[in-house]
């Protein structure tokens, strides 16, 4: 394993690591305004949602590690205290990544990336019509951390509007993450494409108090077929099926066929008990799993 002091490496060479490991970060496409009414159009990975009792978010447009400068939406911020955090997709990617450039004051991100500037209704900052989602955001707070190139500038903005566009809204007037075709940031010139196989659900253990892993019988729990993932998921479970449930699905002719091939081999009749398992786990139904895994 590398291990790093930062104080024994460059800022650049540790924020070139740091980009890499904490990834993927969501981006906030953030429209200001300075005092004479210049726009920029500017996007911030170092940026996430952090209460909503008042709904709050906090980017930072840190100061640029080469040469200890700060960045105009910063600067705006201070002059003009509201923004409009845009939500960035797919679809606008490449857009937004040009208005990352570092055009000279003055200049509108808008017009260079060839986005739609629209009038926002409470901020005077605008925002960006392609985007999904769109927050209009009054400036709570702004705390420097650190003076020196790449220390970070925390902006607190309060949504005091959100803009959702109909069409990543699913039947239910619920945010589809499919159809939100969200992009996050890695590290260097990547980026990820939340969308498609991408995605997967993971049923909340806040729902219900599963019995953990340490409750896991050891011949399961040691298995050399199930995973970690899997481990955690057969221990979200409140309640194993009864004895009675799993004599039952002894019946099924899956569990017949592997009893009868393997009768004269234990070990394996484990291992593809266990690969069952996996399957059911995989599709979602821990149920079916767990009485997989009780017949070995």
């Amino acid at each position: 394993m590398l291990t790093i002091n930062p104080g024994n490496i460059s800022t650049s060479e540790f924020h070139s690591y740091l980009l890499g490991a904490v990834a993927p970060r969501p981006i906030a496409f953030a429209s200001t305004m300075d005092k004479n009414g210049n726009i920029n159009l500017s996007p911030f990975s170092f940026f996430n949602v952090f209460g909503s009792n008042p709904p709050v978010l906090v980017f930072s447009p840190s100061r640029r590690v080469r040469d200890n400068t700060t960045k105009h939406s910063f600067d705006n911020v201070k002059e003009v205290p509201e923004v409009v955090i845009n939500i960035v997709n797919f679809a606008i990617v490449e857009q937004m990544s040009l208005a990352s450039t570092e055009y000279d004051r003055g200049i509108n991100e808008f017009e260079k990336s060839g986005l739609t500037q629209v009038p926002s209704e409470m901020i005077k900052p605008p925002r960006v019509k392609e985007a999904p989602v769109a927050f209009e955001c009054k400036v709570l707070n702004i705390i420097p951390v650190g003076e020196g190139g790449g220390a970070a500038n925390l902006v607190i903005c309060e949504v005091i509007l959100m803009h959702i566009h109909q069409a990543i809204l699913d039947e239910n007037n619920k945010i589809d993450p499919q159809k939100l075709d969200a992009v996050a940031r890695m590290g260097g010139d990547w980026y990820c494409r939340a969308s498609g196989t991408s995605l997967f659900e993971i049923p909340k253990p806040i729902r219900n108090k599963g019995i953990g892993v340490d409750n896991i019988p050891s011949e399961i729990r040691n298995s050399s077929v199930l995973t970690g993932n899997n481990l955690g998921r057969l221990a979200n479970i409140e309640i194993l099926p009864t004895k009675e449930e799993v004599a039952e699905y002894s019946n099924q002719p899956e569990i017949q066929e592997m009893k009868l091939r393997f009768k004269n081999d234990q070990e394996s009749l484990i291992f593809h008990i266990h690969q069952f398992a996996k399957e059911s786990l995989e599709s979602g139904d821990i149920e079916k799993a767990w009485k997989i895994l009780l017949q070995a």
